[in-house]
């Protein structure tokens, strides 16, 4: 059974950040689901329509015959079509398709790249998009002077975006904007340790995860 549907935005970005656009999915249609319309439905249909329900093996055959592997996940009612080089119905049919490496997908507050880093190779890139994270910039800044350590170091540690290594930089970035601030006002420094560094590694189709997530346990 091919399992599409992640249950929350972490295990959506996950799954295709680290598992797709990871293995050379760089091509990519993106869909809202209206509302009225059944989501599973909509799900079945494409995973018939582009016989995503293949095994391992096939897919692997199917790679060393030029052909493209295709994969499809779905958070809510956004989805993703996203699929490998090659030869495949999906570029038949589908109108749009943009290229990760110039156009990031942005959803939940992030954006998943595929860009030269500074060791001039490609990596995937998840940080938080450009629009979210200057909003998040402004919102902290501003409380800088105003809030005590312990509640600026609380609004931090509440941030719910997971620390992927772009995603740290920016979130370093603000920290040191706030406490430039504060150290201009006289204040104490909001201490690194409210900024969380170790990435949650979630099942992205499992509901327990969640829950666990929200802090209840299954």
């Amino acid at each position: 059974m091919y399992r599409c549907e992640a249950v929350t935005v972490e295990g959506f970005v996950q799954q295709l950040a680290v598992t797709y656009v990871h293995h050379g999915h760089l091509f990519y249609v993106t869909g809202q689901i209206p509302e009225g319309k059944d989501p599973r439905a909509v799900d079945a249909k494409l995973i018939e329509r582009y016989d995503l329900s293949v095994s391992r093996w096939a897919r692997t055959r199917a790679k060393a015959m030029g052909r493209a592997s295709v994969q499809y996940i779905r958070q809510g009612r956004f989805f993703v079509l996203i699929a490998t080089k090659g030869r495949h119905k999906f570029y038949e049919r589908e109108s749009g398709i943009r290229d990760i490496r110039r156009h990031p997908i942005r959803y939940g507050g992030y954006s998943i790249s595929y860009r030269r880093g500074a060791d001039r190779k490609r990596h995937v890139s998840v940080r938080i998009a450009p629009d979210e994270y200057l909003r998040l910039k402004a919102h902290l800044v501003g409380l800088a002077r105003h809030r005590s350590v312990e509640n600026l170091w609380a609004e931090f540690l509440r941030l719910r975006f997971e620390p992927y290594a772009p995603v740290r930089r920016q979130l370093l970035n603000i920290l040191r904007a706030v406490n430039r601030l504060r150290r201009e006002a006289g204040f104490e420094p909001v201490p690194v340790s409210a900024l969380r560094f170790r990435r949650r590694v979630v099942r992205p189709f499992d509901r327990g995860t969640a829950r666990n997530m929200l802090g209840v346990t299954a």
